[in-house]
Formats: structure tokens, sequence, C-alpha cells
């Protein structure tokens, strides 16, 4: 709220400081609702009077404003129905319109034609309503009725204008109307304006001041001689100087006393004033002349040639004025198959539209940002870079999954609308929960319940859904090796497992600093599950596990006890700690326990990397000596640290699937490696690679056998031991 604040007083940019007033006026909406009782944080029902399906409006960190997202004033898209459809009297006036005759042949025509978007879960409840009862389904019609029609005066139901989408396993990262909205956003570089203003029309002045001086020369001294015409062609220049310095206002060092540019132009106009010259003239005029020569020499020219083309070249601005018009010829809500046209080199009529020359090529940053709304297969999108990292193949999932999902419903109207169903309530923000509380689920929406008993039994949805299930898996451990699966991935993930008749039990990250102390049974089921991939393996010795107890511990309804203690012994002492520190060393042992799902993934879902599990052992090693490379000089290196903690987990993971054979010429290679990174890397690193080593050898970290050697875990007691190795 503070940083909100702040930027709302000081920011430079308009649309920042709006931006800012509004998510301050959004946390004075919590805080005032905390503080009055109208929302309980930690609930998964935080708003007083809105059911669980309705989707609370969040802001950063999970907390619900008290604002429904599908509230607020009418959108145009409602108010554009009003007016077509002659109702007045508000949002229930036109929910109530769109159950008529009028309303529904409307909605009816929406389904089968698809022009349709729904941006927040709740636009899609009137369309399902609608192809229920063109299903001749009037009780199923009634129940979402019943559910939603006290909110039809609060809540939008109605769909927005869209335009249909093509291939569904085809995907983007932004809409080509997103990408233009961040080309134009984009602030002019002033700086990089005013140096071309300097090269183009400031130094071709100056020279030409610079010769009219030297014309008075005679025996090294300025002012000596006047030549016939010298004044009248003095004036010229100064009337020349006057318009260009109205024009051209970027570049100011024509203006500043101490700059030879403005010395030679000061000392012209005070001769037609009646006053002597500058005493600086004589200095200017042999600095510049030693500095570049004298104008019309072959090293002036010359420098002068090269400086003109420097400044000649187009302006990103310009450039950038011309992409945008490329791309507004595209659908501005999707992505483009390729971007090859926005991006090519200006062509001829664009050339004599804006100046530049034909054939001039656009800089890499708008290449870079214009690529972000290439449509499609993930595997590309990864190759490409323009998915660089596992969370933002999460924010693509949806798009893949949601065709996926879909795919059980025979009838291709309701498929459509449960696609478009599902990347909206993919897109509903988190809630901060408590008490081990679940998140909403889409089959608790009144209108997606309506429709289950309408999707198809016959096996094929599971088989996609598994296929899929398996491509995500595959693709997030071949793309990402060293970095655990983001919460919103193993969301999407979870819904894939349940839509292949699955029961994988994946477990989110948990924050250190709302942990309630305990975890929930399936933490007990991903550890039971992991034994069954690890026990016997390099993975379960490095960590001194004893899988086959992990094995016969019991689990309750909702938590494990015996989870809890087992985590919390392997913590260690736990005194002293701050209460952070200690949540996450017990989070940690539950990551241990689990492969934080790692296992999982191997089985019951079963990823097989083409390139090997060797590959992905080396490739999260190379990822953990990056990651150490930035501890040494690092003032706050502790999230570090636990990210490269992290990678090493995994690429233990990794290598422990791996034969006997492979293990030892991955160690090797992992030696190799470190003796090529910085002296405070090896340093770090050498314990922690001995350490792999001893335990492959047979040996224990627990017994003392080894004290050089080191197991590295995220959190250590009194300061990480890697933070002062080198």
């Amino acid at each position: 709220m503070a940083k909100a604040f702040t930027t709302a007083l000081t920011h430079e940019s308009g649309e920042a400081r709006e931006r800012a007033e509004k998510r301050l006026e959004r946390w004075r909406n919590v805080l005032s609702g905390m503080a009055d009782g109208s929302l309980t944080v930690g609930s998964r029902t935080p708003v007083k009077g809105f059911p669980a399906w309705v989707t609370p409006e969040v802001v950063r960190g999970g907390f619900a404003t008290g604002a429904a997202a599908a509230g607020g004033p009418a959108l145009p898209h409602e108010q554009d129905a009003a007016r077509r459809t002659g109702v007045a009297g508000g949002r229930r006036s036109l929910f109530l319109h769109y159950l008529t005759d009028a309303g529904l042949t409307e909605l009816y025509a929406l389904l089968d034609s698809g022009e349709y978007d729904i941006a927040v879960p709740e636009e899609g409840a009137l369309l399902t309503v609608a192809w229920l009862l063109r299903a001749g389904d009037r009780a199923g019609a009634l129940e979402i009725l019943d559910a939603i029609g006290p909110f039809a005066d609060r809540l939008r139901f109605l769909p927005r204008p869209g335009v249909p989408l093509g291939d569904a396993s085809l995907v983007h990262r932004e809409t080509v109307g997103q990408v233009r909205k961040r080309i134009e956003d984009k602030p002019t570089n002033k700086a990089v304006a005013a140096m071309n203003e300097a090269l183009v029309v400031w130094n071709p002045f100056a020279d030409e001041l610079l010769e009219h001086w030297l014309e008075t020369v005679q025996d090294g001294r300025v002012f000596a001689v006047l030549p016939d015409g010298w004044g009248e062609r003095g004036a010229e220049l100064l009337a020349r100087y006057r318009r260009l310095a109205r024009t051209h206002t970027l570049c100011g060092k024509h203006r500043n006393p101490k700059e030879n540019l403005a010395i030679l132009r000061s000392s012209l106009e005070t001769l037609f004033v009646g006053k002597g010259v500058s005493g600086l003239l004589q200095h200017a005029v042999d600095s510049m002349v030693a500095r570049r020569g004298r104008p019309g020499s072959p090293e002036h020219a010359a420098l002068r040639a090269r400086q003109a083309a420097d400044g000649a070249r187009p302006a990103h601005h310009t450039l950038a004025q011309i992409v945008m018009a490329r791309l507004a010829e595209a659908r501005q809500d999707s992505g483009a198959p390729s971007i090859d046209p926005f991006v090519a080199p200006v062509t001829e009529e664009e050339s004599r539209r804006t100046g530049v020359e034909a054939g001039a090529v656009l800089p890499g940053w708008l290449h870079d940002t214009v690529k972000n709304a290439l449509r499609a297969p993930v595997p590309t999108l990864i190759e490409r870079g323009i998915v660089p990292s596992a969370e933002v193949l999460a924010e693509l999932t949806p798009q893949l999954v949601a065709a996926t999902t879909a795919s059980s419903y025979p009838d291709p109207a309701l498929r459509r609308l449960m696609a478009a169903q599902y990347t909206a309530f993919r897109n509903r923000r988190s809630l901060l929960l408590l008490n081990l509380e679940s998140q909403v689920r889409m089959e608790e929406l009144p209108w997606v319940a309506a429709v289950q008993r309408y999707r198809r039994t016959d096996g094929t949805g599971e088989r996609e859904a598994h296929a899929v299930l398996v491509q995500l898996g595959e693709l997030a451990l071949q793309g990402f090796p060293g970095t655990v699966l983001p919460n919103p991935l193993l969301s999407e993930l979870g819904a894939l497992t349940r839509r292949a008749g699955l029961r994988v039990p994946f477990v989110e990250e948990l924050a250190a600093d709302i942990f309630m102390g305990t975890f929930s049974t399936k933490y007990l089921r991903a550890a039971q599950l992991a034994a069954d991939v690890l026990e016997g393996t390099l993975y379960e010795r490095y960590y001194g596990i004893d899988y086959a107890a992990v094995r016969a511990l019991e689990g309750g309804r909702q938590t494990s006890d015996a989870f809890d203690a087992l985590c919390r012994t392997r913590a260690g002492n736990l005194a002293g700690r701050s209460w952070v520190a200690a949540n996450g060393k017990v989070i940690e042992q539950a990551q241990i326990l689990t492969t934080h799902n790692l296992a999982a993934l191997v089985h019951p879902v079963g990823v097989s990397p083409s390139p090997g599990w060797d590959d992905l052992a080396r490739r999260a090693f190379g990822v953990t000596c990056r990651l150490v490379r930035q501890v040494h000089g690092n003032p706050r290196p502790l999230g570090t640290v636990k990210d490269a903690a992290y990678a090493w987990r995994q690429a233990v993971f990794f290598l422990a699937l791996c034969g006997l054979k492979e293990q030892v010429a991955v160690i090797a290679w992992m030696q190799d490696e470190l003796d090529r990174q910085p002296p405070h890397t090896a340093a770090r690193l050498d314990p922690v690679l001995a350490g792999l080593r001893h335990v492959l050898a047979g040996g224990s970290l627990d017994d003392g056998t080894a004290p050089g050697a080191r197991r590295f875990t995220g959190w250590a007691p009194g300061g990480h031991w890697l933070i002062k190795a080198a």
C-alpha cells in the first residue's frame, strides 16, 4: 500500500499514477474490510455475503478486497447490449431479457458461432443456461438460475464479443493487441533522440560557424581580417540559428555558454550589437581545428560522414510506429501464426509514408517484443526463448489444458463454451488460505456443475488428458531442469490428472511466513509415492532418508502427525531461530521427502524425457553453478542460496534415476564443470560435490566419516555455511 501511495504521488507517467491510485484504493478496501469484519482473511469465502463460486477481486498476496471481479459499473458490451435490446433498468433487467425468447435466440447464435469471450467465469453462466434450455434440460437451467439469480443486479453473467480461436494445440504468450500496447507504452529515449539531433543538425551548423570564423584568421589569430560580405553571411547564419533553435529543441548543448558552438555563435552576436568578441573565441576555434581538423579536410569529412550516417538512422520510435501499424491489421485478441510480417525490413510504401529508408532493419528490442505474440506449439515457444521459465510455462498452460479438459463434451457448442470457461477460471487469482483450506475448483461453479453429466465416458477424454499431462511434465523438466514446478503449473497438472483418472498427490510450495505448522495428508501420500521410486537409490542415501519407515507412517483424514513429526525431526534443532526460518527448514524437509513432485511425474504419470536423466542432471547442475556464482558479493543472498539448493536437489534426483556407470560419468563431468567456475564458486560447491561422491562410494553424510563433505540444503542454522565458504 505504501509503494502504491508513493507511485501515485511521484511517478512521472500519468498512466502509472492512475494505476497506482487504483491499487491504493483496493488496498484501502482490504484494510477497511478486515477492520469492519466484512472480510475474513484466510477463508475460501472471504467476502461476507458471497458464496465460494463468486470470483473475488484479489490483490497481491491473496487478499480479497471485498469486491467481485464480475461486479462494478456496466462494461461497454453490457451497455451496447442494453442499447440494442432497448432494455433499461440496469443489470438485472438485462439479465431477465436474456431469459426471454428474443434473448435466448441471441445466446443460441453465440453458442453456434463461438463469437464470444469469457474473461471472468461468471460471464459464461447465461450461455450455459441457454445451452441447457436448448438441450431440453429445464431443471438444470433452473438450478443455475436459483444460484445466480440473487446476484443478477450486482454481477455480469453475459459474455463479451469475441472471435473463435483456431487450433487449440497452439498457444501464445501475449495477444497481438497486448504486444501493440506494450510497444505504444514504451517511452521515447530522449537521450538518443537528442544525440541524433546533435549529429544531424547542430554538428553541421557548428562546422559552418567555424568555417565562417576561419575566414578571419591571419597568422593564426582569429578576427584579424574581415573578408568582403563576411558580416552579411554572419547575419544569415544567426537568422538560421534562430530558426533551428525553434524547431530542434531536444539537444541543448548549443545554449551552453561553455560549449564551442555557443562561443562561436555568441561572439558573432556580440559583434552585431557593437561589443567585442568573447575572449574564449580564439581557444574555441583552435581546439575545434585541433580536435577534428579543418572543415572540408579528409579527416574532418570522414568523421562528419560517419556521424551523419549514425544520426540519419531511423529513430526507434519511428520504427515502432511502423510496427504498430502492421500489428493493427492483425486480429488483436489472439496470437499470430507468424511474426515475420511484423518484423520485416521497412517496405517501399512505408518508406514513402514515413521517410524511413526502405530496407531499414528493425532493432532487436522490437523483435523480442513482437515474438511474444507468436501462436505456436509450446515446444516451439520454449525453443525460441519466448517461454524463458517454468513460471511463464505455467501462464500458457491453461490455453493448452482448456481444450483437453473440454474435449470430453461431445457437443461442439458446449465444448467451446467449457474451453473458454476453463481459461477464464484459470485466470482467477488464488486466495490466501489458512487452516489447510483448498482453493475453489471449477466444478464448484453452479453452471459448470450443471453440465457435468453431459461429458463423454468412453475413456477418450482420459487418454487425451494423460497424453497432455505427460507432454507438459516432460516440457517442464526438459525446459527448466533446475527449477521447481511453480504452484500455478501444479494446479494445471492436478486438473489434468483428475481428468485422466489418476490419483496424483501434487504438493504446492508453501510460504514460510503463513505455514500453519502441519501438512495435509497428501504430503504423506506424496512422500510414500516417492518411496516407490527412490527407495535404495542415491537420492535416499544422500539426503539420509529411510523410505521404508516413510511407507509405514500413518495419516489422518486431513493431516498426519507422524509426517509432521518426521519433518521437524529432520529439520534439527529449531530453538533460537526466527519462526520464519524454523518454518522454512521444516517445509524444506517435506520437499526433500516428497521430491517436490518429481517422483510423481515419473510414477504414476510416466514422464520420460527424451534427452535422458543424465542430461537433465548435468543441466540442473549448471543452474546450480550459475546461482552459486550470484551469491558472491550479493548483499541479500539467502533467496539465491535457496534456489541453488533446489536446483541441486533436482540434479541429485535425476542422477538417482541413472545407472551406476552414468552416475560415475556425470559426477566426473560435474567436477570438470566446477573446475571451470570462478574460485569463489568452486570453493562453495567443492564440499557439496565431495558429499555426493562420498555417498556414491557407499558412505554416509551422517556418521562423521567425511568431515569435508556437505549436504546442500537451502536453510541452515546460524547463517548458511555456503555464504561463508569463500
